[in-house]
């Protein structure tokens, strides 16, 4: 799975009718993370999905980028955070899963917000389908994916979650969410952009 990194209005939140007590965020929600949750240091965005019912096997890859004032890379690989790069300043990917097989989580990216270096001032969280063009592979394809941020402190506890509908999506990536400053705060929001790009392609966006 080697890649080049060398060339290269909110909304309201809303809650689950089923379950009271859980945040679910739908596209462009923006959450008041560390206001809503005063205190919270360490937090995980797991990231799941289910196999397709074709019997292929789809390699789902979590990556973040660390983005500058400028909403740009600043250093790489060091501000690219994916499977050949998985540990940076205050953030770290935990491993590679590469089926979707299993329950829970699929992928998971540990962050300790009093640990990401100052000059970072956005962490773009992607979801991309390793060889996709080369398998005709595209999230029209996955089954409920999504993605949910956790309180480490409070035994992982479920701070909000947002699921990707991309019935019928031809993306081979998206660009999920965003955890980003505001002022001393932190805030997190969900975004569902897909696109037709592999980890490279998307990151020129951002240099």
């Amino acid at each position: 799975m080697a890649i080049n990194l060398g060339h290269i209005g909110r909304r309201n939140e809303t809650v689950s009718q089923n379950e009271p007590n859980l945040l679910n965020l739908n596209k462009n929600d923006i959450l008041d993370l560390t206001k809503k949750n005063p205190g919270l240091k360490q937090v995980v965005l797991g990231a799941g999905w289910d196999v397709a019912t074709n019997g292929q096997d789809f390699d789902l890859d979590i990556a973040a980028f660390l983005l500058n004032s400028q909403n740009k890379v600043e250093n790489i690989p060091q501000d690219v955070i994916f499977f050949n790069n998985m540990a940076g300043q205050g953030i770290l990917l935990e491993g590679d899963n590469r089926t979707g097989f299993g329950e829970g989580d699929d992928e998971r990216i540990q962050i300790d917000l009093t640990q990401i270096e100052s000059y970072v001032q956005k962490i773009l969280f992607i979801v991309t389908i390793h060889e996709a063009h080369l398998k005709r592979q595209t999230f029209g394809m996955v089954e409920n994916s999504y993605i949910r941020l956790l309180d480490v402190e409070h035994q992982e506890k479920e701070i909000c979650r947002f699921n990707l509908r991309e019935n019928g999506s031809t993306a081979t990536s998206v660009i999920f969410a965003e955890l980003y400053r505001q002022g001393s705060e932190w805030q997190f929001k969900a975004l569902g952009e897909g696109k037709i790009a592999d980890l490279n392609g998307l990151l020129r966006l951002y240099i």
